[in-house]
């Protein structure tokens, strides 16, 4: 049997770190730790850590009035 040649796409996250999001956007930790305090960012609290609720954060852009 040949191996597959389709592309590996990576598995969606629902949830992510602040640090991790913090990497991926390119934004710094401080302003993502503010854009979560103010309620910006959708969130999880996952025993002590608050985690960003990626699934949420996708959904709300997706039904947004910007979106173009």
């Amino acid at each position: 049997m040949e191996p597959s040649k389709s592309p590996q796409v990576p598995a969606i996250v629902p949830l992510m770190t602040k640090e991790r999001f913090a990497d991926l956007s390119g934004l710094s930790l401080d302003t993502i730790e503010g854009h979560l305090r103010r309620g910006y960012l959708p969130s999880y609290k996952l025993g002590r850590h608050r985690m960003i609720n990626i699934a949420l954060l996708q959904a709300e852009l997706l039904e947004g009035d910007d979106f173009s």
